[in-house]
């Protein structure tokens, strides 16, 4: 894979956010999805398995399956955002593997991608988004995912991301309301993503440990997961660690209590948040689940790392993965969602 990190074009500055840091506040968009309602399927339509009740990664449907043939179920996804590093060849990788990521997290594996591509063609060379879609090219083809085309418009900002196709067993999924009491909690990936990718975006400096981490597919991860019998997880993302934690919590009833000295940061990290490179997603994410969390005596700092809004980041997963860190437990719903301790 060869990237175009010479390139004299920063795309982080033609953006107002970056990557899922610029992702609608979780309040504001329950707000919005609380008010809909998915009508009642007619009998002998495809049964949905996970839709907008809980609030999970992907879309899951059931799929006919002639007598005696395995049953199979699709999951459906999308996701893009504005730029999160300049090179344009490894913004399209990490967008490729953020949005494969919520086929992982639900337990699937990714058949079908295509492009979903905002471009300023009379502000940035389209030959830049080239090298965005080979990035995502290359990230599809190491998942073993076609990508089929797409869907271009002119827009002031660029923004890039896929649409994705997946199949999984609807009997082995990976649901963020299928947590219970006594199970760990692994984290296969560390945060500081959101502070390392702001203060990249703010000085130019480039961070290898954040770029290799954003394009790990969660392939090997979730097919972990599976085998160690898991039935519940989330992908951490643009809600932070403690809002993806809050929802599998909500969607499972259950409370987590997090050991905060077992959750892995990137280096860098703290620096980052200690010299100010904290995004508005961040400060939105941590206001959003103080309500529903006992900070216990975790300082300021270890808080918006906490809730740092991540992009392609790793699985928190109900159960113990190999290699990964195990970061907390839940235990039965108690008068708070989350306690950190």
């Amino acid at each position: 894979m060869t990237s175009t990190r010479e390139t004299p074009v920063r795309l982080t500055q033609f953006a107002h956010g970056g990557g899922c840091a610029c992702k609608i506040p979780p309040g504001e968009l329950e707000d919005v999805l609380g008010a809909l309602t998915a009508p009642r399927p007619a009998a002998g339509d495809v049964p949905l398995l996970v839709g907008l009740a809980t609030g999970d990664d992907a879309a899951v449907a059931r799929l006919p399956s002639p007598a005696g043939a395995p049953a199979q179920a699709v999951v459906s996804t999308a996701d893009f955002f504005t730029p999160v590093v300049d090179d344009p060849y490894d913004w399209g990788r990490i967008a490729a593997a953020n949005a494969l990521s919520d086929v992982y997290a639900m337990g699937g594996r990714p058949v079908l991608a295509v492009n979903l591509l905002a471009w300023p063609r009379d502000v940035l060379p389209f030959d830049l988004a080239r090298e965005v879609l080979r990035g995502g090219l290359d990230i599809a083809t190491e998942a073993g995912c076609h990508v089929g085309g797409g869907h271009s418009v002119d827009d002031p900002e660029p923004k890039y991301g896929m649409a994705v196709t997946g199949l999984a067993d609807p009997t082995r999924l990976l649901r963020n309301d299928a947590g219970r009491p006594g199970m760990p909690l692994s984290l296969t990936k560390p945060l500081g993503l959101g502070v390392l990718n702001n203060r990249h975006k703010a000085t130019g400096e480039r961070f290898e440990q954040a770029i290799a981490t954003m394009v790990t597919l969660n392939r090997d991860a979730a097919a972990a997961a599976l085998a160690a019998g898991a039935t519940c997880a989330t992908d951490v993302t643009g809600f932070g660690f403690l809002g993806h934690l809050y929802k599998l919590t909500r969607a499972s009833d259950v409370t987590a209590v997090i050991d905060t000295a077992a959750v892995p940061y990137l280096e860098g990290a703290r620096e980052a948040v200690r010299d100010g490179y904290v995004s508005g997603g961040t400060r939105r994410n941590l206001e959003w689940v103080t309500p529903h969390t006992d900070f216990g005596g975790t300082d300021t700092d270890t808080r918006l790392l906490l809730a740092d809004a991540q992009t392609s980041g790793g699985l928190l997963v109900a159960g113990e993965v190999p290699g990964a860190p195990v970061v907390g437990e839940l235990m039965p719903r108690g008068p708070r969602a989350v306690l950190l301790r």
